[in-house]
């Protein structure tokens, strides 16, 4: 088998396909042992952009915090190229993160989860990857020329899209950029980018999307997440309480960054929402249709503008 031989894997070895999407992920069990390995899809990532990838989790890893990282094969290489019918991609082999994905934790670990994101922003202040800025123009302005073709224009839907986008490119480019931390961010840090043991240990995973941007980006898009998936107010803001506790116990947060950040999330998922247009062959033309992206910007994006009275200063 490719991986036993390339990464010297002794004993019986089991593969199992565990995730499909813009990339896919496949379990790897070896004996007690348990890996990922993760083959990017055709044309999806750069050999450089992979090898920024695992440069961003090396540095991490050594500044101690607790992410599933590249391992190096007997030749001390971390990307392999996969000659497919479809063409070359590229493979890169996980360590395993232990535990779980929880859909809702408690408090308790949000907390935890702030204060490892703080540690994480602290080791990537100023360190820039050769990989994507995130600018307002980059996550509003071309995602939703991605989105324009699966919805109508003259929908509720794409209305408010457009609006909410030129109130939050704005918003976002008179903000004051002295008072925002910038770096290497991971931009997909929610419950289904994160394993939680036992013991309540969380381990961060998937960097496939970290580039350069603001720092808040990776705490507004937790937030609005957390929105998402709580549906009580009360319980929503206990828990958001805790992990901006835990966040600003290690890394204070600028009164700028507190000011923008659910404006940060609404503009991550609006790029999210852009990815899935573009790479709609991923996730199937069945999958991904006209009701399907109403419901996301009605139950997801409106309700966090909403929920934030964002727009309110608009005309």
């Amino acid at each position: 088998m490719f991986l036993q031989q390339q990464y010297a894997l002794g004993g019986e070895i089991t593969c199992r396909l565990i995730k499909a999407g813009v990339n896919h992920s496949y379990l790897i069990v070896v004996g007690s042992q348990q890996f990922v390995f993760r083959i990017y899809s055709l044309g999806w990532r750069t050999p450089a952009a992979i090898d920024e990838e695992i440069r961003l989790l090396a540095h991490i890893r050594q500044g101690g915090i607790p992410v599933s990282y590249a391992l190096p094969d007997k030749a001390g290489q971390y990307r392999q190229a996969i000659d497919a019918p479809e063409g070359t991609r590229y493979g890169v082999l996980f360590s395993y993160a232990d535990g779980q994905k929880l859909l809702t934790f408690p408090g308790d670990t949000h907390e935890q989860l702030g204060r490892i994101m703080a540690r994480f922003h602290q080791l990537t202040e100023g360190f820039v990857l050769d990989r994507v800025t995130y600018t307002p123009d980059h996550l509003l302005v071309d995602s939703l020329e991605k989105v324009a073709p699966f919805l109508s224009a003259d929908s509720p839907e794409m209305q408010f899209l457009r609006t909410a986008q030129a109130w939050l490119r704005t918003e976002l480019t008179n903000a004051d950029q002295t008072l925002l931390r910038r770096g290497a961010v991971h931009l997909d840090i929610w419950f289904d980018n994160l394993n939680i043991d036992a013991s309540g240990n969380a381990t961060l995973f998937d960097f496939d999307f970290c580039g350069n941007g603001p720092l808040v980006l990776d705490v507004g898009y937790y937030l609005m997440q957390l929105h998402s998936t709580e549906t009580d107010v009360a319980e929503f803001r206990a828990k958001a309480a805790r992990f901006l506790h835990g966040y600003e116990s290690i890394q204070p947060l600028t009164d700028e960054e507190k000011r923008i950040l659910p404006m940060m999330g609404i503009s991550i998922f609006c790029f999210y929402l852009g990815v899935q247009c573009e790479r709609f062959d991923n996730w199937s033309n069945v999958f991904l249709n006209e009701l399907h992206l109403q419901r996301l910007i009605s139950l997801r994006i409106k309700r966090w503008y909403d929920f934030n009275q964002l727009g309110r200063l608009a005309g």
